[in-house]
């Protein structure tokens, strides 16, 4: 029986309010009538998302949508020296790639008369303007052509590598190994298939709903609607992907986020519903009561993810921002799901919702005040300092590895073993001779402007030349070309060491802030290093320099939403810092697993790899967003029990045992959910499943059972303190 609402003395004149904030009206709200109104209709809500979905998926295929990982600097010295080599040397700056031809027994060279056809053959072929001499390594077993295009490869699209087998069918007649390189692997990288692991996601999801609700029908409706609420996502995604273009891994991340927080949603409604049902509510009034208690968290919960997710387009990269558009787009359709198709779905069932039951009494929330979470809630009453202690410890060993992170891009290296790109990349890394070597998979462009130079271009040349060879880390250097148009000299030179290779980073570092500065002093001319790797470096750079700005924004924009929905300083204040908390630990398994190497194996990967570069951002962004899911749920059931009782100790007892059972299921879903894509070929795909497995799995264990709790025994009626001015102008939410 729940206690009556204490009369609480009034704050000495001048001190902040620290009783309960007003209730929300008991009235149904806008929510309530919604799920009311979809509970009453079932079968037109239902009819009705059936149509989305349908015309979404097929708005998908007839949108033809295209994705790239191609990205734009401009303003960067890549960006520049891109320009200057397409300005003055068209041909130069053509997109290409490599066609690598590889025998185990005598040369390549033996197979004369198969190589000319072949060389003949990717000439011809269309968008093609020119198929180089080969550059064969010292022993002769390994060549290869650089293919030049008159068009983007991303836009020649997948099925151009049928085209490419076409013409290098007369190498592999002979006996000759084919793999395709460099850029070429826009064209012949199979985009992901990642059914299986939405598949075993869906499976597991399955399972631990079953055990979690014990009813087989309960388990199946919030299944149900994430797919159906998933699959329109993606449609739309796809049908936006028509115009704009994303990222390979946008649809992916799109699928997984939406999937999880789909279940989630559904998860925490059902739960609600069934617990107003056990209550003796009618089905009609428990949905509509669902919708406007929990909706209301819900519609909370998206809000912060999808803000989390649109704020990377403030790091001004056009690339991370569509990414986070791709997925709030999910989050979108998946909360509009969990608004509608949810009631209407609860309202369909009914009382059958305990159907087939696995147990004898349906669980849904703990209400009990001698069940084990309240018992569990009162240990860390007593202790709190011991759980909160222990907490920070466990989240600081694993942020630990973080110190050492280093960013990069993940190589054609790091792809599958057998895959074109991997075996073009390894050919050409095991052989010796000018061109091959590791270093040769990531060459750099030098490009130097001696349009302004009052120096000889000769003189400029060969100062060019003699600062690069005398560099450490540079294998070797191509003689320096002047254009036509004698605006600016070209050169390409090869690092020591691998794309990925730390060493190499370091190089470029080293090239444009030192060596090529100094050989251009006073001349008038200035240099600038171009390429794929060197753009990386850009991006790299970029990224880091934009980190922050979006870490700032969630943060704030985070802050002020709790701050206005739970009328309070102190609790938006410690999510942000619990959130900060939890994403550093799960940087830090990333670290530990992918750049150590301790999961690689497990993983699928064949060597340690550092962390893309803008895994990091993508992941604060989401995994702030997706923990605030739990926060909300969490601290809206304790602020239910706190207006009601005005008793910190008791609302917060409350929260914990309403909420634990269901929030621990929906985290292992999530889990399991997240864990399935590491299953995917796309290393990147691996590193975001992963970290955002440990963030949820982190969050809803040592943040909301121990770490939150035994923060809010500690600050007790500081929790709900907010100036009465500032209480006065924030907007009346509710969750």
């Amino acid at each position: 029986m729940p206690r009556p609402t204490r009369l609480l003395p009034a704050p000495p004149e001048g001190r902040a309010e620290t009783r309960p904030h007003t209730k929300p009206a008991e009235g149904q709200g806008a929510l309530g009538r919604l799920g009311g109104f979809c509970a009453r209709h079932p079968a037109a809500v239902v009819a009705a998302w059936l149509l989305v979905l349908v015309a979404a998926l097929a708005g998908r295929h007839l949108a033809a949508p295209t994705f790239s990982d191609q990205v734009s600097l401009p303003g960067t010295a890549s960006h520049t020296g891109a320009d200057l080599l397409a300005r003055s040397m068209p041909d130069a700056g053509r997109p290409s790639g490599l066609v690598v031809l590889h025998t185990g027994t005598g040369t390549v060279a033996d197979q004369g008369s198969a190589v000319g056809r072949t060389l003949a053959d990717l000439r011809g072929l269309p968008h093609v303007t020119a198929a180089s001499a080969l550059v064969t390594s010292t022993d002769g077993r390994t060549a290869y052509t650089t293919v030049s295009f008159d068009a983007p490869l991303k836009d020649l699209g997948h099925g151009y590598s049928a085209r490419l087998d076409t013409a290098t069918e007369p190498a592999r007649a002979a006996g000759l190994g084919v793999a395709y390189g460099g850029d070429l692997e826009q064209v012949v990288r199979e985009p992901a298939d990642d059914k299986l692991s939405e598949g075993v996601g869906v499976v597991t999801a399955l399972a631990i709903l079953l055990l979690a609700f014990g009813s087989v029908l309960a388990a199946l409706l919030p299944l149900g609607t994430a797919l159906i609420s998933v699959g329109a996502g993606l449609g739309i995604v796809g049908i936006v992907a028509g115009t704009i273009s994303f990222a390979t891994s946008a649809t992916t991340l799109a699928g997984m986020i939406g999937l999880g927080v789909g279940i989630d949603y559904a998860l925490f409604l059902t739960t609600r519903f069934r617990q107003d049902l056990i209550g003796g509510h009618e089905p009609v009034e428990a949905a509509a009561r669902t919708a406007r208690t929990s909706g209301r968290a819900v519609l909370v919960a998206a809000l912060t993810v999808a803000v989390a997710m649109l704020s990377l387009y403030a790091c001004g990269l056009s690339f991370i921002g569509k990414i986070g558009l791709a997925a709030t787009l999910a989050v979108v359709v998946t909360a509009a799901a969990a608004l509608t198709l949810v009631p209407a779905a609860l309202g369909l069932v009914g009382r059958r919702v305990d159907t087939l039951r696995l147990r004898r009494r349906p669980v849904a929330e703990s209400t009990g005040e001698r069940d084990g979470w309240h018992r569990y809630a009162a240990l860390v009453a007593r202790r709190p300092w011991t759980f909160l202690v222990v907490g920070v410890a466990v989240l600081g060993l694993c942020a630990a590895p973080v110190l050492s992170m280093r960013l990069g891009h993940v190589d054609a290296g790091a792809d599958r073993p057998g895959s074109s790109t991997r075996t073009a990349y390894d050919w050409i890394a095991d052989a010796d001779g000018p061109g091959f070597g590791e270093g040769a998979n990531g060459r750099v462009v030098a490009v130097v402007d001696v349009s302004r130079a009052h120096t000889p271009a000769d003189r400029i040349s060969a100062a060019v030349t003699t600062a690069l060879k005398d560099t450490h880390g540079v294998a070797s250097v191509a003689p320096v070309r002047p254009s036509d148009d004698g605006r600016i000299l070209v050169t390409t030179l090869t690092p020591a060491t691998g794309p990925q290779d730390a060493a190499t980073a370091d190089l470029l570092h080293t090239l444009s802030g030192h060596t090529l500065p100094k050989a251009l002093s006073g001349t008038g001319a200035d240099a600038y290093l171009t390429g794929s790797v060197a753009g990386q470096a850009d991006f790299r750079a970029t990224v880091g320099d934009r980190l922050p700005i979006v870490v700032g924004i969630v943060l704030v924009l985070a802050f002020l939403l709790l701050m206005a929905v739970f009328r309070s300083v102190v609790i938006p204040l410690k999510a942000v810092v619990l959130n900060l908390f939890t994403t550093a630990a799960s940087y830090g398994v990333l670290v530990a697993v992918f750049q150590w190497g301790w999961g690689d194996a497990l993983l699928g990967l064949s060597e340690p790899v550092p962390i893309e570069s803008y895994v990091p951002m993508m992941m604060f962004a989401i995994v702030f967003g997706l923990s605030m899911d739990y926060e909300i749920f969490l601290l809206s059931r304790i602020a239910e029990a706190w207006h009601r009782t005005g008793d910190n100790r008791l609302a917060v007892g409350e929260g914990l045992s309403a909420t634990a059972r269901v929030i621990s299921a929906a985290a292992f879903i999530m889990t399991a959910v997240f864990l399935s894509f590491t299953a995917s070929p796309t290393v990147v795909v691996k590193m975001l499943a992963l970290g955002l497995a440990i963030s949820v799995i982190v969050d809803a264990t040592v943040v909301r059972l121990v770490l939150v709790p035994s923060a809010m025994f500690l600050m007790g009626r500081a929790n709900w303190w907010l100036p009465r001015r500032l209480d006065r102008v924030l907007p009346d939410l509710h969750a």
